[in-house]
C-alpha cells in the first residue's frame, strides 16, 4: 500500500496492537518513537473505517442500523462485514493499514503533553500482542531479559508508566474507579463451557484503556474548540450527574451492609464514591455494593449536547477509538476529518447527528442486554452437570420468596427458596435487607457468605435452585 492522500507514513515506526487473545478486529495500535532522551512520540492509531465505509452507502446504512458489534459468549455479531472488521480495516501485523491517528509528543519523565497532531496515517504493525503476552513481556526484565528485550519490554514499561501517571491524575480529578468482576469462559470446540473464571485486570489492560481515554478526550477537545469557532455540533459521549434520590437510596443500602457513603453538603462527588469503593475492597459485600453504586449512576450515552462525563471527570469526551465496532466512532472520524480539512458540515448533517446519537444510545442498551443474557445462559449451561455439588456463595438478593446467592468463583446466581430454609416462618425486613425467622430470629442478610448445594437446573427459564448447607 503506497503512501496516499497526504497521509503521514508511520510504517517504519515501532507499532504494535494489544488485545484479548481471541480478538480478530484490531481497532487500535500504539506506536513508540524516541525523539531524544527526554521526549517520546506516542501514536494512538485507529483503524480508518471511514476510508472504506462512505456516508449514505448500503454498507453505511447497515452499520448505522446495527450501531454496534455484539459480543456474545463464543460468538461475535460484527457491525461491519467480516471482510472489513477482521481483515481490511483490522490493524493486523506485518501488513500496511490505513489509520486515523492522534500523535503525542510527551515529556518522558512527567507524561506532560508537549504537542498533539491529528490526521490520517499509514502504519504497519510490528507485533500483535494478547494482553497476557504483553503482560509477560512487561514483567520479564529480571526473569528473562532476552524475552523482555525481544518483546519491546522497555517500550511497554514507558507506555505503562506514563499511563499510570494519567490514571493517577484522572483519579485526583475525580474519575470513579468502577472495576466490576467480569467473567470469562473456556469453551470446547462445540461451544460448551468447560470453565468460568473472573476476568483478570492486567496492567496491560489498564494501560491500553488510559491511552484510549486520552485519545478520546483530546479528539473531543479539538472538535469542541473548532466548533466554537465555526458553530455546529458533534457526537459526544456524556455522563450526567447522578440523581440524588438514587444516591440517598444507595447510602441507605450501604449503611445496612455496615458501610458509609459520605455525602458532601447534600451532594455526591466522585471522590465520595471512590472513598466508599476503596473502603469496601475485600469485603464479602464488595461486588454487590459496586453493582448497586453503578446502577445508581446516570447511564452514559451519546449526545450532541456536551455536558461532560461525570464518571471520568472529563469536560470533553467522545468515542473515537473503536470505529470497527461502534457506529458513533465512525461518525466522529468523519466529523474530525472535515474539520481538519476546513470543510463545512452542512445543516442537514448537523440535524442528523442528534438522531444518530439517540438511536445509538437506545441500541447500546439492547446490545448490552443481549450480551448479559448470553453470559447468563452459558452460566446455566455450565452448571447443568453439577447438581449435588457444593459452592461458596454470597447472598446477592433477598425477597419474600427466598434469598438469591452468587457463586464467588463463577458469579453464577440462583435461588434458595424460602421453603427450604427450615422449619420457621421468614419475613422480609426491607429496611435491613434481610430475611428473618419469626420463631428462631435467624437472619439471612444481603452480603453474607453462605455455603450451598445445587439441587436443580431449569435450562429453559435460566434458573438455578440451591439449598443451604447448615
Amino acid at each position: 500500500m503506497s503512501k496516499k492522500e497526504n497521509r503521514k507514513d508511520f510504517r517504519d515506526v515501532l507499532t504494535f496492537t494489544i488485545d484479548p487473545i481471541d480478538s480478530k478486529d484490531f481497532d487500535d495500535a500504539l506506536s513508540y518513537e524516541k525523539i531524544d532522551e527526554n521526549i517520546l512520540r506516542i501514536g494512538v492509531h485507529i483503524a480508518d473505517v471511514s476510508y472504506f465505509v462512505k456516508p449514505g452507502t448500503v454498507l453505511d446504512r447497515k452499520a448505522r442500523k446495527k450501531a454496534f458489534s455484539t459480543y456474545l459468549v463464543g460468538k461475535v455479531i460484527p457491525m461491519l462485514p467480516e471482510e472489513l472488521s477482521n481483515d481490511l480495516c483490522s490493524l493486523k501485523p506485518n501488513v500496511d493499514r490505513l489509520a486515523f491517528s492522534v500523535v503525542f509528543d510527551i515529556e518522558k519523565k512527567t507524561g506532560k503533553i508537549l504537542k498533539k497532531w491529528f490526521g490520517k496515517t499509514v502504519i504497519n504493525s510490528d507485533k500483535r500482542f494478547s494482553y497476557e503476552e504483553a503482560q509477560e513481556a512487561l514483567e520479564s526484565r529480571i526473569t528473562n531479559y532476552e524475552l523482555w528485550k525481544k518483546n519491546y519490554g522497555k517500550e511497554l514499561e514507558d507506555l505503562n508508566r506514563i499511563a499510570n501517571i494519567y490514571r493517577a491524575e484522572n483519579k485526583k480529578n475525580g474519575a470513579i474507579e468502577f472495576e466490576t468482576n467480569e467473567v470469562q469462559f473456556e469453551l470446547d470446540k462445540n461451544g460448551k463451557p468447560l470453565k468460568i473464571y473472573k476476568k483478570p485486570r492486567l496492567d496491560t489492560m489498564k494501560m491500553i484503556e488510559e491511552w484510549m481515554l486520552l485519545a478520546n478526550r483530546e479528539v473531543a477537545r479539538f472538535i469542541s474548540d473548532r466548533l466554537k469557532k465555526s458553530g455546529g455540533s458533534s457526537i459526544f459521549r456524556v455522563h450526567d450527574l447522578p440523581d440524588m434520590e438514587k444516591i440517598q437510596e444507595l447510602a441507605i443500602f450501604v449503611r445496612a451492609l455496615g458501610h458509609e457513603l459520605p455525602i458532601s453538603n447534600g451532594n455526591i462527588t466522585a471522590k465520595d464514591l471512590n472513598l466508599l469503593l476503596s473502603k469496601i475492597e475485600g469485603h464479602a459485600s464488595e461486588s454487590i455494593i459496586r453493582t448497586a453504586a453503578l446502577r445508581s449512576m446516570a447511564k452514559a450515552e451519546y449526545s450532541t449536547n456536551n455536558i461532560g462525563h461525570f464518571g471520568l471527570a472529563f469536560e470533553y469526551y467522545t468515542h473515537f477509538t473503536s470505529p470497527i465496532r461502534r457506529y458513533p466512532d465512525l461518525m466522529v472520524h468523519r466529523i474530525l476529518e472535515k474539520l481538519l480539512n476546513n470543510e463545512k458540515i452542512s445543516s442537514k448533517e448537523f440535524s442528523s447527528f442528534s438522531k444518530i446519537a439517540r438511536e445509538a444510545s437506545e441500541k447500546e442498551i439492547e446490545v448490552q442486554e443481549a450480551e448479559r443474557e448470553s453470559i447468563k445462559q452459558k452460566q446455566v449451561e455450565y452448571m447443568q452437570d453439577k447438581i449435588g455439588q457444593e459452592f461458596d456463595c454470597v447472598i446477592s438478593g433477598v425477597t419474600e420468596w427466598g434469598i438469591y446467592v452468587e457463586d464467588l468463583k463463577t458469579r453464577c446466581e440462583g435461588l434458595v427458596h424460602v421453603r427450604s430454609l427450615g422449619n420457621d416462618y421468614y419475613e422480609l425486613d426491607q429496611k435491613n435487607y434481610c430475611l428473618v425467622g419469626k420463631r428462631t430470629g435467624v437472619k439471612y442478610t444481603l452480603g453474607n457468605r453462605v455455603r450451598v448445594r445445587l439441587v436443580s437446573v431449569d435450562s429453559e427459564r435460566g434458573y438455578l435452585n440451591f439449598k443451604l448447607i447448615p
